[in-house]
């Protein structure tokens, strides 16, 4: 793999708030990632790349702890998670935020219900405060106050995607992992939505960690790239980097037909 900038985009000395370290994945005899290494620092927004099957989801989950890790080291805040007890453990998933693909509502619950899910299970807040901090994270992410009692089918994808962003800073996280957020939103709202999350970090100090194949969302929001293929990590570094690399993958991805962002970055000089 190479490793072309392993420094924040703030210029200080870098701090990894995910580290993945020879991380080892498969299912039966058929192995999804094959010594897998990766940082993610603190204040940056990092998108990971790759094609269908290359173990983006499979990545992702296995951080979160949904998929069970054959090998391998995973890192959270500088915490081995092996080494850690369950209530540890929880403690420190509270701090990270997920947004999954589609937004991934509960069709029976208002938006304002969704929100309230995570803080329900781990805050004790009175009712009205519930609903005060719901209002807020909404407000949040730009959706007007009377989405609060619609439920999911009642909205635009754009909506479901922020009412799904709302839910996922509900216990102010440090982290955000974005699985393909703009993934069914048209241009205007898929740029939007890039700006919204600018922001957000920009706000609350995040770092983010967004699996992406939308081009235009890896040359405007993100400090670093990650490209995933064959089951490991192949590449790291920022756009320009991307551009440089002769990898026949990484070539087709970022300088072929449908690259559009290939022309607004020199691929060398």
């Amino acid at each position: 793999m190479r490793d072309l900038h392993a420094t924040s985009s703030s210029g200080r000395q870098a701090e990894a708030v995910i580290r993945v370290r020879a991380l080892e994945v498969g299912f039966g005899d058929r192995r999804i990632l094959t010594s897998v290494d990766l940082d993610l620092y603190r204040g940056d927004i990092l998108g990971l790349v790759g094609a269908s099957g290359s173990g983006k989801s499979v990545l992702t989950r296995t951080i979160l702890g949904l998929v069970t890790k054959r090998a391998g080291i995973i890192e959270l805040f500088g915490k081995n998670t092996d080494e850690l007890s369950p209530e540890e453990l929880r403690a420190l998933e509270q701090r990270i935020g997920v947004l999954f693909q589609f937004g991934a509502l509960i069709s029976s619950l208002s938006v304002k219900e969704n929100v309230q899910l995570m803080m329900r299970e781990h805050l004790h807040l009175s009712e009205e405060l519930l609903d005060e901090v719901a209002m807020l994270k909404l407000d949040m992410v730009g959706l007007p106050a009377n989405v609060a009692e619609k439920h999911p089918s009642e909205l635009s994808g754009g909506m479901v995607k922020r009412a799904a962003l709302a839910r996922a800073m509900a216990l102010d996280p440090e982290v955000l992992l974005l699985d393909e957020p703009t993934s069914g939103l048209d241009p205007v709202g898929a740029a939007e939505f890039d700006e919204l999350i600018v922001t957000l970090r920009n706000a609350l100090g995040l770092t983010v960690f967004m699996v992406t194949h939308d081009l235009d969302s890896l040359h405007t929001i993100c400090d670093r790239i990650a490209a995933i293929a064959d089951g490991r990590i192949i590449a790291t570094g920022r756009m320009e980097d991307m551009l440089r690399i002769e990898d026949p993958w990484l070539r087709a991805y970022f300088r072929g037909k449908r690259a559009r962002a290939a022309n607004r970055v020199p691929a060398s000089g």
